[in-house]
């Protein structure tokens, strides 16, 4: 049996009973490490678990998914994911691997960020299609995410921004050379995301675009969702740029139309409670 587990968003003692009863029953327990991180390291999941986990990063899972396969059609194998199962494309492909082996899965679901943003106030319906801000480079703008977000916007819904995460990434020096030397781990920040629709809204105007989204749209930036020291501020895109979050995870929100409840709610978070006053 491949179980995939989800290990919700704060610390070891955030999985779920069920799932920490799957964990303790495999042979084999593998640590999904490239599409979210928890507030505790792999050392703190064993001891809580009372299992060695094994890293499964990009490469092992898109690559190489038979060997976190291999027997599991006549032992228990077990795959944890940060969140829930299902919060990453990725996944689905190694369910259906599985099924193409013959390997009966089950699925644990948990808490993932897709939910847990409605500790900010806003109402989870209200919101539309989710999108993903990379990291720029200096050859590399990409802004159809800002699209995304404009089209939520026009329709009064909210966005749910998920923040670039690079770990075990190579440069692209390394690469060409074939050399497997990876950067540092680095994880986007709200302010950083808040600059780059900052300088998109820039660029639009100097191209005669209206402006649909403004440096006084109300976002909301959340830090360490579900850990002790969670954190989230409300207030302007520009106020954004600057406010202090502190470490990763972070995630960003650009608001559509409110519901009065859902801006008395923003009020608790706020930077400065006068923008929510114009």
């Amino acid at each position: 049996m491949l179980y995939l587990v989800g290990l919700g968003l704060g610390d070891a003692k955030d999985i779920t009973v069920k799932g920490l009863e799957a964990v303790r029953r495999c042979r084999r327990v593998y640590l999904e490490a490239y599409t979210s991180v928890l507030t505790v390291g792999k050392e703190a999941l064993e001891e809580f678990y009372g299992k060695e986990l094994i890293l499964a990063d990009r490469e092992a899972v898109e690559q190489e998914a038979d060997s976190i396969l291999k027997e599991a059609d006549v032992s228990d194998v077990a795959f944890l994911v940060v969140g829930d199962p299902f919060g990453a494309t990725t996944h689905s492909d190694l369910v259906l691997r599985a099924v193409k082996l013959g390997i009966p899965y089950t699925v644990i679901h948990n808490a993932s960020i897709m939910n847990a943003v409605g500790c900010c106030g806003l109402q989870l319906y209200n919101f539309g299609e989710t999108v993903s801000i990379v990291f720029w480079t200096d050859t590399w703008k990409p802004e159809s995410f800002f699209d995304k977000i404009k089209k939520n916007h026009q329709n009064g819904m909210h966005t749910l921004c998920l923040l670039d995460i690079k770990v075990k990434e190579q440069s692209l020096e390394n690469l060409m050379k074939g050399k497997k030397i990876y950067e540092p781990p680095r994880y986007m920040s709200v302010n950083q995301a808040a600059e780059q629709l900052l300088a998109i809204i820039q660029n639009r105007r100097l191209q005669g675009e209206e402006a649909e989204i403004t440096e006084n749209t109300i976002c909301v930036g959340l830090a360490r969702v579900g850990a002790p020291d969670q954190k989230i501020a409300s207030g302007t895109l520009y106020q954004m740029s600057t406010v202090e979050l502190g470490g990763p995870l972070h995630s960003l929100i650009v608001t559509g139309t409110m519901h009065p409840l859902e801006l008395e709610m923003l009020k608790l978070f706020s930077v400065d409670s006068s923008s929510f006053e114009k």
